[in-house]
């Protein structure tokens, strides 16, 4: 191997992982896209999707700030998470990962020259090249006015959306 051959691995590895990133936050523009999505369960109740690739946190952001752009555009104050899905792997972000690995053999034989013994240990170094997964969030939200009830899962919908557009 030439000097030149691992460094260039490992920025083939760096720009595959860097295809695959979360697009800027709007809505899905077709079937396996990224972006978010939203349906009217009742008045008040929506089910927000939002699709992407990477770390679930980042996607989690953008499926609240959703949330409370369609709180807002309702012309409601807060909003409530009664059910939440997250599909998504908390190490999805993908990436150059290198791995070591480490073995151990022996063997004996005989046969018609004769008979051997052997061992040996070998190292090896391996690279993962694989880019982030895909990511989902779905909540179902429960909007309402007024004062913000004092409930672990309920949002000020303006609060969230100063928050999360920083």
């Amino acid at each position: 191997m030439t000097r030149l051959t691992l460094p260039l691995i490992a920025a083939a590895g760096l720009a595959l992982s860097a295809c695959a990133s979360l697009a800027p936050y709007g809505a899905q523009l077709g079937p396996g896209g990224q972006g978010y999505a939203e349906q009217r369960i009742e008045s008040n109740r929506f089910r927000v999707t939002y699709n992407g690739v990477g770390a679930p946190g980042p996607v989690m952001d953008m499926a609240l700030l959703r949330a409370a752009e369609l709180t807002t555009a309702e012309g409601h104050d807060w909003f409530e998470v009664v059910q939440r899905w997250t599909d998504g792997r908390p190490d999805s972000a993908g990436g150059l990962r290198p791995s070591v690995g480490v073995g151990y053999g022996s063997g004996r034989s005989s046969g018609r020259y004769g008979s051997y013994s052997a061992s040996g240990v070998g190292v090896g170094v391996g690279l993962n090249f694989s880019g982030p997964s895909r990511t989902s969030t779905t909540l179902e939200v429960v909007m309402g006015d007024g004062p913000r009830p004092d409930r672990p899962n309920v949002y000020d919908a303006r609060g969230v959306q100063d928050s999360l557009r920083r």
